[in-house]
Order: C-alpha cells, then sequence, then structure tokens
C-alpha cells in the first residue's frame, strides 16, 4: 500500500487481517519514492516479495501517485502487478488519466467507516488470489 495517512493505512490493515483468508502481508509506504525502493529491493527493502496488489493513493508527497504509476508501468518486471487507485479524488480528470496510465481500478475512499471496510474488502475479494 502506497498511502500518506496513517488512518486509512492502519484501517486498511486491520480489514486485511480479519479477512476470511487471513492470509494477507500488508506494507506500506509513505511516498512514490519509497514505493519505488521497495518495489526495486533498495534503501532497507532488500528482503521484501513482490506485492500481489498495490493499493495506491493519488495525493502523495515527494512523487505524486500518477508519476509512481507511470515509472511502474513502464517497467516490464513491474507492470504486471496489478495496481488499484484508492484515493479521495473524485476527479473525472483524474479517474480517465488513471485509466490511460493503465491502472486496474479506481476506487473513491468513502468517509464512512462501514463503506470503506466494504470497499476494501471487495478489492480484495476481486483482485487478490
Amino acid at each position: 500500500m502506497v498511502e500518506d495517512n496513517p488512518m486509512d493505512a492502519l484501517l486498511t490493515v486491520e480489514i486485511l487481517s480479519e479477512s476470511e483468508k487471513n492470509s494477507y502481508r500488508s506494507d506500506i509506504v509513505k511516498d512514490g519514492f519509497e514505493a519505488i525502493s521497495y518495489l526495486h529491493k533498495r534503501n532497507g527493502y532488500e528482503k521484501t516479495l513482490r506485492p500481489d496488489l498495490i493499493l495506491l493513493d493519488l495525493n502523495l508527497p515527494r512523487l505524486h501517485g500518477f508519476d509512481f504509476l507511470t515509472k511502474i508501468k513502464t517497467e516490464p518486471e513491474l507492470k504486471i502487478i496489478p495496481v488499484c487507485i484508492f484515493t479521495t479524488s473524485e476527479a473525472e480528470g483524474d479517474i480517465e488519466k488513471a485509466k490511460e496510465l493503465k491502472a486496474d481500478c479506481y476506487f473513491i475512499k468513502p468517509l464512512n467507516l462501514d463503506e470503506f471496510e466494504s470497499r476494501i474488502s471487495g478489492i480484495v475479494a476481486n483482485l487478490l488470489p
């Protein structure tokens, strides 16, 4: 998960830990640069595993979510990882740009806790093995 909001990250990890499969390992990085290091196994991430899914917020410090998405979708070994945009942005332009950049899905973060849990559960059920 690439997420700079600690509460959203914590809530997502909690929802995943309560999943029926309960076998999900969740790693959180706070910005696009850290996510690039994670995926390339550099700067303290040498022992990480390749993720099965990337949940990506757009409005990140240092490297915007779209810039991160552009970068990984040009790398053959990384572009096969499904990327799900999970953001507060409802802007039609952002949704269209995500499609252009080959995001696998785009979901708007709900403000309601039950809806947030339902959205994460749906993403996991449809995108993870």
